[in-house]
């Protein structure tokens, strides 16, 4: 293989791999999430609003860097809207890639026997962030755990790592409570719900 076919083969596998902040993005936008944002004449994108709320702990120039990057990959679409910013979605091959990172990361694994309490996940996420809240609610449906009341989910076996999953992933930790109860008083609808006679 010479030089530059070999620098070709690198430059296609590292184009093929997804950093850790990049991965967070395509899981924001998969569950949701809008992100909207400028394109400098050097085709640079600067975020306007939505990521850097998001992660305290990354910095603005890191996330854009990843947008860039996955805009690059042809993982995301833009659309230009009329004052002037851009809105970045998932196409397609984003979807899928963002997809297969979510069924990795976030399976639940019911035990076969049910240990008779009830996981009971509480949110109370501020209207500035509700791109966040619709995120976390959506992941948490697709989780499969059912809506108790407009922001409190319910689900009858252990999924504390998979919830912390996307409560690190969208740094929401203050706004979560997490909670394992030994009984709640319409217990029958949802055993019914959750077919859990073939699990007691």
């Amino acid at each position: 293989m010479d030089i530059r076919a070999r620098n070709l083969k690198v430059r296609r596998k590292r184009k093929s791999l997804v950093g850790p902040v990049q991965k967070k993005i395509l899981l924001l936008l998969l569950g949701g999430f809008v992100l909207s944002c400028t394109r400098s004449v050097k085709k640079q994108w600067r975020i306007v609003k939505g990521i850097q709320e998001s992660w305290r702990d990354i910095s603005r120039q890191a996330a854009e860097r990843a947008v860039s990057a996955l805009y690059e990959s042809k993982l995301l679409e833009a659309k230009e809207g009329k004052d002037g910013t851009i809105t970045l979605i998932l196409n397609e091959d984003g979807k899928r890639r963002a997809l297969t990172y979510h069924i990795r990361y976030t399976k639940i694994k019911p035990t076969g026997f049910w240990d008779k309490k009830w996981r009971i996940i509480m949110y109370d996420i501020p209207e500035h962030e509700k791109g966040i809240r619709d995120a976390f609610r959506d992941h948490l449906t697709q989780l499969g755990i059912r809506k108790l009341q407009h922001s409190a989910g319910i689900y009858p076996f252990d999924c504390k790592n998979e919830v912390d999953f996307f409560i690190e992933l969208l740094d929401i930790r203050k706004h979560v409570r997490f909670i394992a109860a030994d009984s709640i008083d319409d217990a029958a609808y949802w055993k019914r719900k959750f077919n859990l006679d073939r699990h007691i």
